[in-house]
C-alpha cells in the first residue's frame, strides 16, 4: 500500500519533470495518405523547433524524409500550414528558411522549384494535367506595403509563377476538380477574419490554363466557409456556418445547396492555418468527419442522411484524411498523448503509429479534467476544464486549499480540449488546481458564442476567467488568496487586462502578451492587422477604446506580480509589448521578471526554452505563494524595485 507523504500543495514532487517533458517530445501535424504509405510533420524542439517530414510504410518502417539542414514550413499569414504535399512517392515542401519550393522523392536531395524572391507559398494542390501547383502566394517585394495574396500557379519544370487569382485581401483553398476542369477556393477581405465572413468560389480552367470568369457558390456576410472539397464524382462539399454551426453541404448538379447533416455541433474550426481538414470521402460515397459537441470530438460516418458515430478512445481529432479504406489523423484523450492514429475502415481497429512522447506516466499522477460550466456576466454560461491536484505520493495539510492556474486560450478565436498535455499535469502532479477556460468567443459552441467578443475582446474575457476562478471558489476548491491567471498571445492580453482591470487574481504570467492594443494595430502582421475592428473597435475612429483596454496605459491598477516571457523574433507581438509593461511595472517597484528568447518567434520551438519556462514559472510562483520548491531550479530574478 502506498505511504501518502504530507506537503503543501504546489510541493509535491512530480515524475513530469520539464526534462521528462521536452526529452524526445515532437509537435504533430499535417498528416497525409498517399498510396499505401503515410506521411506527418514532426516539430522538434531537440533540433530548435525544426519540422521535417515523416514516412511510415505499410510494414510498419518509418523514416525521415526531410534532410537536414532542411525546415519544413512557410510563412503565409506567419502562421502557416500546408507546407507540403506529397502525389504518388513526389514531395512538395517550402523551405523555412528561405521560403522557396522544393521537390525531391525519398531517395533524392531536395531540388528548388520556386526562385529566391519575397514570395511566400501555401496550400499547394498539384495540376497534373498542366505540370504545374496551384497555391496561395504571399508577395512582400513591396516595401511599406501590405504584402499582396493571391492564388498561382507554378510551372514545375521552369519554376514560372503566373498568378490566376487576384483582387481579394486573402485566399485559401484552392482545390482541383477530379477532372481537372475547375478550381475551387476561398477569399476574404479586411477586416474579417476567416471565421466572421468569407466567400467560396468557383472557374472553370480554360485550355492555356487560365481561369474563365469566377462565380460565387457560397459565403458572404455573416458566413463563414471552411474546406471546400471535391468528391471523385465532382460534387462539391464544404463547411458553413449559416445555421448559426459549422455544418457540412454540398453543391447539387442543379446548382443548389444542400445540408447533409444538421446539428447543433461543429463540423469545422477556425482557419489560423492552411490545409485542416474534419472530413474526408470513403469508397461508398459516405463521409467520415470529425465534429464537436460540448467541447469534445467525436468521429462518426455520414451516410444516406445519418450519423454513425465511431467508438475510439479519443475526444481530441484534427487533421483528418481518408483514403485506401484507411483513416488517418492527430488524436488525443485525457490520459494519452497525442499521437498520429490509423483508423481501418473495414476491421475499425486503431493503430497509434507515432506518439508525441513516449514517457510512460503512472495513472496515480494524472488529473483526469471534468467540464465545468459556470455563470458569467448577463446571465450567461461560460464552459470550462478543471483539472484537480493529483499526485498519488501525497497529501496535503488539513484543511489547506490548492493554488489555482486561470489558464486562458490565445486566438482569441480558438478552443481548448481535454487532450492529455503534460504541461497541464507538470502542476497538477506538483499540487496545483488548473482551469482551463473557454471564454465567450472561444470556438466550438455555436457562432453567436463565437461573437460573445465582438467589440469586447479585453471584457467578455476576462470576466469569464474571473468568474470561472471565482465559481470554484465558491465551490472549495481552490484557495482564493493563491489565484494566478496565465496564457499566451491573445491569452497573455486576457492575462494583463485581467490582472489590471481586477483584482482576482494575485499573480500571472504572461507569454507573448498584448499589453498596447494600439501598438497592435498598428505593428503587426496583414493577416491580423485588423482583427481588432471586430474584436475591438475600428481604427483610428475608436482609438480612445483601444487606449481604454490597453494594461499599459492602466499600470497604477496593478497590485500583484507577474512574469514574462517572450520570443525576440516575434513579428505578431513584437517584443516591446512586454517590455514597456516590464518597466512600468518596475517603476512601480511591484514584483516582475522578465525573460526573453533569442531565436524565437511566437510560440517557443526549441527544447531548451521550452524547460526554461515552465520552471521559471514555477519558480516564480513558489516565490509569490510562498511554498517550498519541490526540487531544485534554476532562479529567475524577480525584480522588486
Amino acid at each position: 500500500m502506498n505511504e501518502h507523504k504530507k506537503a503543501s500543495f504546489g510541493s509535491w514532487r512530480s515524475p513530469i519533470t520539464s526534462d521528462s517533458i521536452v526529452a524526445g517530445s515532437v509537435g504533430l501535424a499535417a498528416v497525409t495518405i498517399d498510396g499505401e504509405d503515410i506521411y506527418w510533420l514532426e516539430g522538434r524542439p531537440s533540433e530548435g523547433g525544426r519540422y521535417v517530414i515523416v514516412k511510415r510504410t505499410p510494414d510498419g518502417k518509418v523514416k525521415d524524409i526531410t534532410p537536414k539542414p532542411f525546415y519544413v514550413r512557410n510563412r503565409v499569414h506567419e502562421y502557416g500550414g500546408g507546407s507540403f504535399l506529397i502525389v504518388d512517392g513526389t514531395i512538395y515542401f517550402v523551405n523555412f528558411t528561405d521560403q522557396r519550393i522544393y521537390t525531391q522523392t525519398e531517395d533524392t536531395t531536395p531540388q528548388p522549384i520556386t526562385a529566391e524572391s519575397p514570395q511566400r507559398y501555401a496550400d499547394m494542390r498539384l495540376d497534373k494535367k498542366r505540370n504545374r501547383l496551384i497555391c496561395v502566394c504571399e508577395d512582400h517585394s513591396k516595401d511599406g506595403v501590405e504584402p499582396e495574396n493571391t492564388i498561382v500557379s507554378v510551372d514545375l519544370e521552369t519554376g514560372k509563377v503566373k498568378v490566376l487569382v487576384g483582387g481579394s485581401d486573402f485566399y485559401s483553398s484552392p482545390r482541383i476538380s477530379p477532372d481537372g476542369k475547375q478550381l475551387a477556393w476561398l477569399r476574404w477581405n479586411h477586416p474579417n477574419m476567416p471565421w466572421d465572413s468569407t466567400i467560396l468560389s468557383v472557374a472553370e480552367i480554360k485550355d492555356n490554363g487560365e481561369l474563365a470568369e469566377a462565380k460565387s457558390i457560397a459565403g458572404g456576410e455573416k458566413e463563414s466557409i471552411c474546406q471546400p472539397e471535391w468528391s471523385a464524382e465532382g460534387i462539391l462539399y464544404f463547411s458553413s456556418d449559416r445555421s448559426d454551426w459549422w455544418n457540412l453541404y454540398r453543391q447539387e448538379k442543379d446548382q443548389t445547396i444542400t445540408p447533409i447533416y444538421p446539428m447543433e455541433a461543429e463540423f469545422g474550426y477556425p482557419q489560423w492555418v492552411f490545409g485542416e481538414s474534419i472530413y474526408g470521402f470513403v469508397e461508398d460515397s459516405s463521409l467520415l468527419t470529425t465534429y464537436t459537441e460540448n467541447g469534445s470530438w467525436y468521429l462518426g460516418y455520414i451516410d444516406q442522411q445519418e450519423l454513425q458515430v465511431t467508438n475510439i478512445p479519443y475526444n481530441s481529432i484534427h487533421c483528418l484524411q481518408v483514403s485506401n479504406k484507411q483513416a488517418v489523423f492527430i488524436g488525443g484523450s485525457p490520459t494519452s498523448p497525442t499521437a498520429v492514429v490509423r483508423l481501418d475502415l473495414e476491421k475499425k481497429q486503431v493503430e497509434v503509429l507515432k506518439q508525441s512522447i513516449e514517457l510512460e506516466i503512472e495513472s496515480g499522477y494524472l488529473s483526469i479534467p471534468e467540464a465545468i460550466e459556470f455563470p458569467t456576466e448577463n446571465n450567461l454560461t461560460a464552459y470550462a476544464w478543471f483539472y484537480p491536484p493529483q499526485n498519488k505520493d501525497y497529501i496535503s495539510p488539513e484543511g489547506e486549499l490548492p493554488p489555482l492556474i486561470v489558464k486562458s486560450h490565445g486566438g482569441p478565436t480558438a478552443a481548448t480540449a481535454a487532450s492529455f498535455n503534460l504541461k497541464i499535469q507538470y502542476w497538477t502532479s506538483r499540487g496545483f488546481a488548473f482551469l482551463d477556460v473557454n471564454y465567450g468567443g472561444s470556438t466550438g459552441y455555436g457562432r453567436a458564442y463565437r461573437e460573445r467578443l465582438n467589440n469586447n475582446w479585453g471584457i467578455v474575457d476576462v470576466d469569464d476567467c474571473v468568474n470561472a476562478a471565482k465559481y470554484l471558489v465558491k465551490q472549495g476548491k481552490v484557495d482564493g488568496e493563491k489565484l494566478a491567471i496565465a496564457g499566451g498571445s491573445a491569452g497573455g492580453y486576457t492575462t494583463l487586462a485581467a490582472l489590471t482591470f481586477q483584482d482576482t487574481f494575485k499573480a500571472g504570467a504572461s507569454y507573448y502578451g498584448v499589453s498596447d492594443l494600439e501598438a497592435l494595430a498598428t505593428d503587426t502582421h496583414k493577416f491580423e492587422s485588423r482583427y481588432l475592428d471586430g474584436l475591438i473597435g475600428k481604427y483610428p475612429e475608436e482609438k480612445e477604446i483601444y487606449k481604454q483596454r490597453s494594461p499599459i496605459y492602466y499600470t497604477d491598477k496593478l497590485n500583484c506580480p507577474i512574469i514574462f516571457f517572450q520570443g525576440l523574433e516575434d513579428k505578431i507581438v513584437p517584443p516591446n509589448q512586454a517590455e514597456k509593461m516590464v518597466e512600468a511595472i518596475k517603476a512601480k517597484g511591484l514584483p516582475v521578471a522578465y525573460v526573453a528568447y533569442e531565436g524565437e518567434q511566437h510560440g517557443f520551438r526549441k527544447a531548451e526554452n521550452i524547460k526554461r519556462t515552465l520552471d521559471a514559472e514555477y519558480y516564480f510562483y513558489a516565490q509569490i505563494f510562498k511554498f517550498t520548491l519541490a526540487e531544485p531550479i534554476e532562479p529567475v530574478e524577480i525584480i522588486t524595485k
